[in-house]
């Protein structure tokens, strides 16, 4: 993912900002003239942090667990989700409380799932997604396939 010039900056409320240019300047999840390297995003001293757009071109793919932590414990039913997942990046959320699962695959139509407590969305194009370079349990850096639990949580 760092190689690729997908990235942006945020604010504070989540607002995507364009690390070229003027400081706060807006940035867009399906323009690429707002869009960064990670070496110019992580620089860029704009906002509360930076993230990486998703594009259907690239088939990166991101699976958002929110509020799967309580403290450092994972809930049950993010539990049963990380556990089907073969071996890739996953990070903590800026908040805390949530999970990003990146890897590959195809989406579509983005996704929130709810059931029961769990709350999950999929994403693999006109987003971005907020990074913290935090890994979960030692996850790897490297990116795996995630096309069959994709399946089964669609």
């Amino acid at each position: 993912m760092t190689r690729r010039s997908q990235w942006v900056r945020y604010s504070d409320r989540k607002v995507p900002l364009s690390a070229r240019g003027p400081r706060r300047a807006p940035a867009s999840s399906t323009d690429p003239e707002t869009w960064s390297s990670y070496s110019a995003a992580k620089r860029s001293k704009a906002g509360a942090g930076f993230g990486f757009v998703l594009s259907p071109v690239d088939r990166l793919v991101c699976i958002d667990l929110d509020h799967a932590l309580v403290g450092d414990v994972l809930a049950g039913w993010a539990r049963a989700i990380v556990d089907r997942m073969p071996h890739t990046y996953i990070e903590v959320s800026p908040s805390g409380t949530g999970l990003h699962i990146w890897g590959y695959g195809t989406v579509g139509r983005g996704r929130r799932i709810r059931r029961g407590e769990a709350c999950v969305e999929v994403y693999d194009r006109g987003r971005y997604i907020t990074v913290t370079g935090k890994p979960f349990e030692g996850a790897p850096s490297s990116l795996a396939d995630l096309s069959k639990v994709l399946d089964d949580l669609l």
